[in-house]
């Protein structure tokens, strides 16, 4: 029987403005949930690379790419290290957005954050656009199951790489049985995506407080994280008295995991640690948080 179609993007989370929304409480009166994303990837080095920091030699692109592979490649040797230290120092767990082929290439760092308690999540099978996979549903199906067969548990959030999604991704990953996705940065609250089957529910997620953009894109100074993410904090734990609000901190190993920047982000950990009123929460902690909020109303 063939599927019905997906219905358009916009569809998907009908507009409703914040300030109309049934109200939202965290528990012992907290304002807002923050959540740390980190993202491990596969670049293949005979492949062109997701992301550059240095332009192709007179302007021809080659492969391998070595300068451009190793500078990811840093992040998983060295800088991901740094993540774990910095968080487990702070008694926080991160939310472990990861291509389902990584967890075979960097064991010991995916031992690591499992050994912590990280939340691992979807983040695609490779570091790739979804418009680019021949099949989305084996692709989601693989690495669910890789994340499975390596944790021992079944991954109950996405993250697609790059935040791209075709017009059926989120039916396939509903279907799959992903209870949560990270690719809609629309809301500072979750919010429920319609599908065609299951309940699939957006986690706020940010290209704000992201490292790409910030570093990578915006090419911005190494204390911006701190700055920004202090401001966007602020404003949020202003607000979130009267209803409550998700921040995410999204970070890569190979951009803030650098000695120039870690410290910026402990600072920004020390900053928000310093307020009352604050749960630093998983994806899958908010996740059902606001279902039981919703259930209520």
């Amino acid at each position: 029987m063939n599927k019905p179609p997906a219905p358009d993007i916009r569809s998907r989370i009908p507009y409703q403005p914040i300030h109309l929304r049934p109200i939202l409480r965290l528990p012992q009166d907290a304002r807002v949930a923050v959540w740390t994303i980190v993202n491990v990837e596969n670049w293949s080095p005979a492949a062109p690379m997701p992301r550059a920091v240095l332009p192709p030699p007179m302007g021809e692109r080659l492969l391998p790419d070595v300068p451009n592979w190793a500078w990811h490649e840093y992040g998983m040797r060295t800088g991901f290290w740094r993540f774990l230290e910095t968080l487990s120092a702070r008694g926080l767990k991160a939310t472990l957005a990861v291509n389902g082929s990584a967890l075979s290439l960097y064991p010991e760092a995916m031992a690591a954050a499992r050994d912590a308690e990280w939340e691992f999540i979807g983040h695609g099978l490779i570091q790739g656009p979804m418009h680019k996979v021949e099949d989305q549903a084996a692709a989601i199906a693989q690495t669910l199951a890789a994340i499975s067969n390596f944790t021992g548990r079944r991954p109950r959030g996405w993250e697609s790489p790059g935040l791209t999604e075709t017009a059926e991704t989120a039916d396939l990953l509903a279907e799959a049985g992903v209870e949560y996705v990270a690719d809609w940065v629309l809301d500072d609250q979750p919010v429920p995506v319609l599908t065609r089957t299951g309940r699939l529910t957006s986690i706020p997620y940010t290209v704000e407080i992201n490292d790409v953009v910030i570093t990578a894109v915006q090419m911005q100074p190494s204390e911006e994280i701190l700055r920004r993410g202090r401001d966007q904090f602020d404003r949020l734990y202003d607000e979130g008295c009267k209803s409550a609000r998700v921040m995410a901190i999204s970070i890569h190993p190979y951009l803030t995991g650098v000695p120039h920047r870690i410290r910026y982000l402990e600072a920004l950990y020390d900053h928000i640690l310093g307020h009352a009123g604050v749960v630093m929460w998983t994806g899958a902690e908010i996740l059902d948080w606001y279902l039981s909020q919703t259930r209520t109303q």
